[in-house]
């Protein structure tokens, strides 16, 4: 199945991110920007993956974004960038318990980013909007959604029927498209200000 145009463009995009992330990582590895950057891109990039490798490379970037954290402790945008990886890895466990884990933890990083910058309505909206995450988790699940619902970002869950499932179906590109236009944002104006060509055209 060919991928359309725009996902294409976002995925040489985030890969070109995380490789120049790499690159000025091996000349400078405390800078928190630069490895908050590393974990976006890696956490853009999971959605084209297979769950399996969704799931390492989101596991990734938690450990990228965990490594600015120490540089940084107080950084809003990594502690809301943990926060979205979290939850992305919440909807790819199965198991409610194990899920929840990281929906809290997800959450307590939200509460800490919005801690440290108040007004912050992205913050704000991450944060509420993961308190319906478990609730979605659930139906995705309980209607094995979840290889479709959230394999490479396919809009092929949208034609499932029944309406219980396409209200499920809706409130997952609520929250998970959410988690992914946000982190991109993030990325795209982390490059910017280090003057690197700007993302193709939507």
């Amino acid at each position: 199945m060919e991928m359309p145009q725009n996902d294409f463009d976002r995925l040489l995009f985030f890969e070109h991110a995380r490789k120049t992330a790499e690159a000025n990582y091996a000349r400078d590895p405390v800078d928190a920007e630069n490895l908050t950057r590393w974990g976006g891109a890696l956490l853009e990039l999971s959605q084209f993956q297979s769950i399996t490798e969704s799931k390492m490379m989101i596991n990734d970037a938690i450990s990228k974004l965990e490594e600015a954290l120490v540089v940084d402790p107080k950084r809003h945008d990594t502690l809301w960038c943990l926060g979205n990886a979290h939850t992305s890895h919440a909807f790819l466990t199965p198991e409610h318990d194990d899920a929840k884990i990281s929906f809290d933890k997800a959450s307590q990083f939200f509460q800490q980013a919005v801690d440290e910058d108040p007004g912050n309505e992205l913050y704000l909206k991450s944060l509420e909007v993961t308190a319906k995450a478990p609730e979605l988790h659930m139906e995705i699940h309980k209607h094995g959604l979840s290889q479709q619902a959230l394999g490479g970002g396919s809009s092929t869950s949208s034609n499932v029927k029944g309406s219980k499932k396409k209200k499920s179906t809706d409130l997952k590109y609520d929250i998970f498209g959410w988690v992914i236009l946000a982190v991109g944002i993030v990325v795209w104006v982390g490059m910017a200000k280090s003057h690197v060509p700007p993302p193709p055209p939507r």
